[in-house]
């Protein structure tokens, strides 16, 4: 998102919507978008989640303001997931957010992999604090000195416990509102098994409920695979991830990891059962997370120059009922109409909306709930109301078809179209994503698909290779930066970087001798690169 932005961009849109909307309503100035998401991605980001009332700014850098219209998504979320682990004996729970200085120290590869971003508690009042208290940045440690205390037999497991909560890591890298903010809102699941087995299939099981978060309610593709061992979870023995991709920036983003931390954990906090011949054991554990960044990408991928573009799932208001009043028909005549509509439509579990605001034209109210993303609206005139029909506007299409309301047939109509409404924001955004995703097989074709934007596939040594991995992320930022002439600043969240994203499970046929893109070794696999958020 690092393009500069149009000389004066939208000046004369901006004049000319203040003048329009002074006209409307003096109390209240409506503004058009001032960005066009082809042009300046970050700016119109920046001003579709503040217009579409989602976001506020706050005095505190990297922090924001969720308003109903974001949280009202996270709730969907919490609501859809909460569903899906109850059935696999999944216990919601709750830790503190404090986590003393010895336990967060206890895990030496974790603690690396998070120091740079913990924020610490030094002071309490006046008096400085005799031990310093780290504010979680992930409850590994809060968690598993009491897990220790809980188990002791194998009667004891499964645990399985999951935790709903606000994390902190205070980023040194620029912050942009959802996608990397120093206090975030997450799920973070963290399970006990007796064997490996139980362990990788809980792993498995949640990374799909993952997937459905993003396909099934956010109408978002992504591809889920293990990551390598440099990219995997710090002190972890095996991630995995679903990674999407922002078809406006060609730039990918790690969607939700689910963590299989092997033995580790249990060695460093002496978490042992004694099994079923009575021998001393430690359990394999899991964590797994998904957090509020989730609602950024649905804004990025599905957008337009009019505003954000809500899939019907997640959409605090599904129908929007729109009154449009003449002379001789006032609200008062059509609100009875209206009001029934709105009933019918909720009678088949729509979530709808009548504006029956008077202080606004109808004007101001298309294009202020076409920022905010409403699948649908629904128009009614004085025409409709004679010929018992409405105006159905799609969101996502723009497509207008007049509908019979009295025959009883609008009810079925409308909620089978926000099905065929959340089919289609997938399909379309799979396609450009799939345009995107080509393979490479020798090093000077990396940088220039890179280039390009595109989701890279190569035949790359093997996972361990870590060492190899650095030097292509090294080679390729510094051929993106000679291409383009820049520098980058090491506070830029966007590198020019290629970086592993996956070793996709969908893994493509790899012919007997084929070599590994970079090194010349022997190809074990192959490995999906990006540049990445």
């Amino acid at each position: 998102g690092g393009k500069k932005k149009p000389a004066a961009a939208g000046k004369k849109d901006k004049a000319q919507s203040q003048k329009k909307s002074k006209k409307d309503d003096a109390s209240s100035t409506l503004l058009a978008l001032q960005y066009k998401k082809a042009d300046a991605f970050a700016d119109w980001y920046s001003d579709v989640i503040v217009l579409s009332e989602m976001i506020s700014y706050y005095n505190i850098s990297g922090c924001y303001i969720l308003r109903p219209w974001s949280y009202a998504v996270w709730g969907s979320i919490q609501r859809w997931f909460d569903d899906k682990i109850r059935p696999l004996d999944v216990d919601n729970c709750y830790f503190p957010m404090f986590v003393s200085k010895g336990r967060l120290e206890k895990e030496k590869d974790h603690v690396e992999g998070f120091a740079p971003e913990v924020a610490w508690v030094t002071k309490s009042g006046d008096g400085d604090l005799a031990e310093h208290i780290a504010i979680r940045p992930t409850s590994e440690t809060i968690m598993y000195p009491a897990f220790a205390d809980w188990i002791s037999s194998h009667r004891d497991l499964p645990l399985k416990l999951n935790q709903w909560s606000n994390v902190v890591r205070w980023e040194f890298k620029n912050p942009t509102p959802f996608l990397r903010t120093r206090e975030f809102l997450w799920q973070e699941g963290h399970t006990a098994h007796a064997t490996i087995e139980e362990a990788d299939e809980m792993v498995m099981t949640i990374l799909d409920l993952y997937r459905g978060v993003y396909e099934d309610l956010l109408a978002v593709p992504v591809i889920r695979g293990y990551k390598t061992e440099k990219e995997r979870f710090a002190g972890g023995y095996m991630t995995t991830t679903c990674e999407a991709y922002i078809p406006t920036s060609g730039r990918a983003i790690q969607g939700a990891t689910s963590h299989n931390l092997g033995q580790n954990f249990g060695k460093m906090f002496d978490i042992s059962f004694q099994d079923a011949n009575g021998k001393a054991a430690i359990p394999w554990q899991t964590s797994w997370g998904i957090t509020t960044r989730t609602i950024g990408v649905m804004v990025m991928v599905h957008g337009d120059d009019q505003g954000l573009v809500m899939p019907p799932a997640v959409a605090p208001v599904q129908v929007v009922i729109v009154p449009i009043v003449n002379k001789k028909v006032g609200y008062d005549d059509l609100r009875p109409y209206c009001e029934k509509l709105k009933a019918t439509l909720e009678a088949e579990g729509l979530r709808v909306k009548f504006d029956d605001r008077t202080i606004y034209n109808p004007g101001w109210k298309f294009n202020h709930w076409e920022q905010k993303g409403v699948p649908v609206r629904v128009e009614v005139g004085p025409r409709d109301l004679e010929n018992k029909q409405c105006r159905v506007c799609v969101r996502h299409d723009g497509s207008k078809s007049d509908k019979p309301t009295e025959d009883g047939t609008i009810g079925p109509f409308m909620k089978g179209m926000m099905s065929d409404i959340q089919k289609a924001m997938f399909e379309k955004v799979r396609k450009e994503r799939d345009d995107h995703l080509v393979k490479v097989w020798k090093w000077e074709d990396f940088t220039p698909n890179l280039e390009k934007g595109n989701l890279i596939l190569t035949p790359w040594c093997g996972p361990e290779f870590q060492d190899e991995e650095e030097q292509v992320k090294d080679k390729s930022k510094a051929e993106g930066l000679e291409r383009s002439g820049g520098e980058e600043d090491e506070r830029c969240a966007v590198s020019v970087a290629g970086k592993t994203l996956c070793i996709p499970f969908d893994q493509p046929d790899l012919p007997e001798g084929t070599k590994c893109f970079y090194t010349g070794k022997p190809a074990k696999c192959w490995v999906l690169w990006g540049r990445s958020y």
